[in-house]
């Protein structure tokens, strides 16, 4: 498995698969083409179906400007690889191609070129059985292992990585107004988290953890910048967790620290052994594995053993399986921002109820990896990240009867 320097990136809204991937592959072709005449740039499946709520047009004109470029959008043709496919085209002064490259943005950020293609291993323990074995006979936590595997610059990353989370959630709780797009959506997070001042014992926990989760989507989905967590469209359920419990219980950054190393090897573990991208597996993949980041991350601050942090990730994914990717109108707001705010409070739930029991449970959180893996592969593509189905659907149903 690769660093978690990859799962964690600091870096522009709304999404990571469809703006910040995109974005660095047109950084990189222009690079290796500088002196192309133009560019041609054609986008398949779920960046050609949804990539204009997402800004991908417009972050891969501005990353290869000044020189002209065309984009071609071909929703219904995907790649061999993956359903987020890109081809980049340097263009002479007769229009004919000198270069061509083709690469996939395959969730969180990240690019590959094909399935093949070698990627750096810092973790020679690719699943969380080997991982927990391991911590066990070594008298380790899971935070540690990650220190043996990454390098010196391990928790500088980390704080870097928390800070950012912190100033989205402040940005977030001060900011009013509708948020870009044409939903006309409104900004929620300052007002709950106003009330969350007042509310009665029985909802402050829920009015302050959904505040902190819509800050960051808000934010997210207004174009600020915030960390993959281990997506764009899922980055607001981690910062959330970690805030709140930081604030109700008084834990110092050092244990903030640790619980996201332990939070991002389970987010590697789910990254490697399935996927994070909602166009290959749909929101289970987002959101599902935001869960099981948060719900691990809580559990070891909460005081949980091995065992238990175990069984609150498996659940944080367990009950997210089969969950749809259908953005209304393709942009990262409905209902990806309130799905994070949810996801956020289930993770705290899903915590607490392993540190409650003895940790015994049937089925270990890499089977449900392998059945999130599989149930998203046998979604009907209109169920991931298409806006073809679900919501969306029933979105453009709605606005069709409001014409008539």
């Amino acid at each position: 498995m690769e660093s978690i320097r990859e799962l964690y990136r600091i870096g522009v809204g709304p999404s990571s698969s469809h703006t910040m991937a995109p974005r660095l592959a047109a950084e990189r072709f222009k690079a290796r083409c500088p002196h192309a005449v133009s560019y041609r740039v054609t986008l398949f499946g779920s960046l050609a179906a949804t990539g204009k709520g997402h800004l991908t047009d417009v972050v891969i004109l501005e990353a290869l400007a000044p020189a002209p470029v065309s984009i071609l959008w071909k929703p219904e043709q995907t790649l061999p690889f993956h359903p987020n496919g890109m081809r980049f085209e340097a263009l002479d002064d007769s229009g004919r191609a000198s270069e061509t490259w083709e690469v996939y943005s395959v969730g969180g950020g990240a690019l590959r070129e094909d399935a093949a293609e070698p990627c750096d291993s810092l973790y020679q323990l690719r699943n969380m059985r080997a991982v927990l074995d391991h911590c066990e006979r070594g008298g380790l936590r899971l935070w540690q292992y990650v220190e043996q595997c990454e390098d010196d610059g391990l928790w500088d990353f980390l704080r870097q990585v928390w800070h950012a989370m912190q100033r989205a959630i402040e940005r977030g709780v001060r900011t009013d107004g509708i948020l870009p797009g044409g939903l006309g959506l409104r900004r929620k997070a300052r007002l709950f988290y106003e009330r969350a001042g007042t509310a009665v014992p029985e909802f402050g926990r829920t009015s302050l953890v959904a505040a902190y989760a819509l800050a960051v989507g808000e934010e997210n989905a207004s174009g600020g910048t915030v960390v993959t967590a281990p997506t764009c469209g899922s980055s607001g359920v981690l910062p959330a967790v970690l805030r709140y419990l930081q604030e109700k219980a008084d834990l110092d950054e050092e244990s903030v620290l640790r619980s996201l190393a332990t939070a991002g090897l389970v987010g590697n573990i789910i990254k490697h052994n399935a996927s994070i991208s909602g166009a290959e597996v749909g929101c289970q993949g987002e959101i599902g594995a935001s869960c099981a980041m948060a719900a691990a991350a809580a559990a070891q601050l909460l005081g949980a053993t091995l065992r238990q942090i175990e069984y609150a990730a498996e659940m944080g994914l367990e009950h997210h399986l089969g969950l749809t990717c259908d953005p209304v109108a393709g942009l990262v707001q409905i209902p990806c921002i309130e799905r994070n705010a949810f996801a956020a409070a289930r993770a705290l739930t899903c915590a607490e109820y392993a540190l409650l029991s003895d940790s015994y449970h049937v089925i270990p959180f890499d089977e449900v990896v392998e059945a999130m893996n599989q149930t998203g592969h046998d979604l009907p593509s209109i169920y991931r990240e298409t806006a073809a189905g679900g919501l969306a659907a029933a979105h453009r149903r709605h606005e069709g009867d409001e014409k008539r």
